[in-house]
């Protein structure tokens, strides 16, 4: 059997491990010759590819990004995206596909699947938000890194006497935010499944500063205050319709200087989180991700995503992972607010 995969979407720490376990078992355990699309969905619209055996995977564990690239193309924004798909695949003598990715790339997997394509998924964010799985590779990495730099911030507020605001990744999902902010001890984490109230946050951080602290404000950049829309950075989408997120940090250090006349900065972690060695969580998860799709393509399980419940590895149908997005329970978050201030 020929297998091609590919990684679509943002990037993320872990990508590299996956694709190293597919081809480390694949080829020595089920005799299967691999092919690597390049840049996700793009590749195998163009048929372009490179190869995957295993001298090619040879220390990836540790390395970030994807050997394979990555990029969010949609093959159904095309007309003809589909018979380009499999056109590709039939050249090319591919009898099955694993794609590794969030829920965009698996949304298109989902698709292919219903129309016969044999495709098995393996989950993919740094939000964390996919449905059917308890977390996703990448996640772990993110939120260490924003929590160490929330760890450096600290000083550096107290040291000039500012309020701080640290904007992290996340799109609609709280995940980074709320589990970055509590390791390190902010002072307001504001999520999107929340909306927050200015007058109580600019409340948090004077409370603050009479203790003789400076506070620390960790917000998700699909956060939003009760009144008003999401804050954008632009006008701009992708190709699969979502709006670029962005820009509420800045906005909510400069209404905190308006209100109450403290000093305000914001840090905007942006693609760091993205970038790097993954953490050792973050490996052993993807690898056991790879491990498991390989097995499901072995088995003929087509149609599924590879899922951490608990502490086994299952697999869910595609259709479940990906028809809505895991968000935080507000309950969890309430969890949260009792540090705050």
């Amino acid at each position: 059997m020929r297998v091609g995969v590919l990684t679509g979407g943002g990037d993320c720490p872990g990508l590299n491990a996956v694709i190293r376990a597919v081809v480390r078992k694949g080829v020595p355990g089920y005799g299967y010759e691999f092919v690597g699309f390049r840049d996700g969905w793009r590749g195998v619209l163009e048929g372009d590819t490179k190869p995957l055996d295993v001298s090619a995977v040879r220390g990836l564990l540790p390395r970030g990004g994807t050997i394979l690239g990555s990029s969010r193309t949609n093959p159904f924004a095309l007309d003809d995206g589909l018979a380009r798909i499999r056109g590709t695949l039939t050249d090319l003598g591919v009898d099955a596909l694993i794609a590794i990715g969030g829920e965009d790339t698996l949304g298109v997997a989902a698709t292919l699947h219903e129309d016969g394509v044999q495709v098995v998924g393996v989950p993919k964010t740094i939000d964390n938000d996919l449905s059917g799985t308890d977390y996703t590779f990448g996640f772990d990495t993110a939120v260490n890194i924003a929590t160490e730099a929330i760890d450096r911030l600290h000083t550096t507020a107290e040291s000039h006497h500012r309020a701080l605001i640290v904007e992290v990744m996340g799109r609609h999902a709280g995940w980074i935010a709320l589990h970055a902010g509590m390791a390190g001890g902010a002072n307001a984490i504001l999520i999107p499944e929340v909306r927050f109230d200015i007058d109580q946050v600019c409340e948090w951080v004077e409370s603050r500063f009479r203790l003789d602290y400076a506070p620390i404000i960790v917000v998700s950049e699909g956060a939003m205050p009760e009144e008003g829309d999401e804050v954008l950075m632009s006008g701009e989408t992708d190709a699969f319709g979502h709006a670029r997120l962005g820009g509420i940090g800045d906005w909510l250090g400069k209404e905190i200087e308006r209100r109450t006349g403290k000093e305000a900065r914001t840090t905007v972690l942006g693609h760091v989180q993205r970038g790097g060695t993954p953490t050792a969580r973050d490996r052993w998860l993807a690898t056991r991700f790879g491990l498991h799709a390989i097995d499901a393509v072995a088995a003929g399980n087509w149609g599924v995503m590879t899922a951490l419940r608990g502490t086994d590895i299952v697999t869910v149908p595609l259709a479940e992972a990906t028809k809505e997005l895991k968000l935080v329970d507000p309950a969890l978050y309430a969890e949260a607010a009792i540090f705050f201030g």
